[in-house]
């Protein structure tokens, strides 16, 4: 693994922090911290005699300067104090994020007009099954996903970056896109025509449907000016699985694999150019913005 991509995965250098500051925190707790106890006993033992001796001779002692020698002798070292300090906080950050929710940014308009650039969102990583951190390997099994899901995942050529999209296939799925319009085993996807979309980054209008690709529906757009044909599909692995001509494509989804799309479809670089999800690769489900500090707006839930 190189220093880039250990500098570029957050939850590797988590990890790593949380080892080392645990490391010095349980050092701390079950050795350093008996040693110093047991050297401020002797030490404080040794003063007690000693004032002991000063009263016997008359001299009467300082009534503070016992406390002062124990806090002194009971008191961390500046550099274990702040690296143990850091434990607790570091280790719930870790475990929030690899077992409960994860924060992302959406950095392109792929998911337009559900998310849009600049949303930070929230993405549950327990709905489909725990799993271990940095691996990513299963290891409860709950829920699968389920068409009409945005969901996050490590793109398949470079397992380095976080993709989001819809599913829009799921295992033993037939999808069908021509023209524009989908259709899963067979069964004609429904389409509600909606107001057009200005697309405030290229100042231009996009046709915009709600698509009811489960009963609860959202919104996609097409750019009426791009052609329905998939050009230049990558070779990736059963492809063979696909087949494309002019009016689109067709692909059966392979089993422990998904079928991705993004909401503004002519604008995504999805399933349908480098191929299907599988199942290991599944970060978690996409379900809230919790902020975009250029449209306050945004915050809510999503689907």
């Amino acid at each position: 693994m190189t220093l880039q991509s250990i500098l570029g995965n957050f939850a590797l250098i988590l990890l790593l922090l949380t080892i080392a500051t645990g490391a010095v925190w349980t050092l701390d707790r079950f050795h350093l911290q008996p040693k110093r106890r047991r050297e401020a006993e002797a030490a404080l033992a040794e003063f007690d005699a000693r004032h002991a001796r000063l009263a016997d001779s008359g001299v009467k002692p300082d009534p503070n300067a016992r406390a002062e020698l124990a806090s002194r002798l009971d008191r961390q070292p500046t550099w274990v104090a702040y690296t143990g300090s850091f434990f607790p906080v570091i280790a719930a950050v870790f475990l929030f994020r690899s077992f409960l929710f994860e924060p992302f940014k959406i950095p392109s308009s792929s998911m337009v007009p559900t998310l849009q650039i600049g949303d930070l969102i929230l993405v549950n990583k327990f709905v489909y099954g725990i799993r271990l951190p940095i691996i990513n390997k299963k290891v409860i099994a709950l829920d699968d996903p389920q068409r009409g899901d945005v969901m996050v995942f490590k793109f398949p050529k470079d397992t380095s970056l976080d993709y989001i999209k819809r599913v829009v296939g799921v295992p033993g799925d037939k999808v069908a896109y021509r023209n524009k319009r989908l259709t899963i085993n067979g069964q004609e996807v429904r389409y509600e025509q909606l107001s057009d979309y200005l697309d405030e980054e290229r100042l231009a209008y996009h046709a915009r449907y709600r698509e009811f690709l489960t009963p609860r529906s959202h919104e996609i757009l097409n750019d009426n000016k791009v052609p329905g044909y998939v050009p230049s599909p990558d070779q990736f692995p059963q492809h063979e699985l696909c087949t494309y001509n002019l009016e689109g494509f067709e692909c059966t989804v392979p089993a422990g694999h998904y079928f991705m799309m993004g909401d503004n479809r002519d604008n995504s670089l999805d399933s349908r150019y480098w191929g299907f999800v599988p199942d290991r690769n599944i970060v978690g489900k996409a379900f809230f913005v919790w902020m975009n500090l250029g449209n306050l707006k945004r915050i809510g839930s999503f689907h």
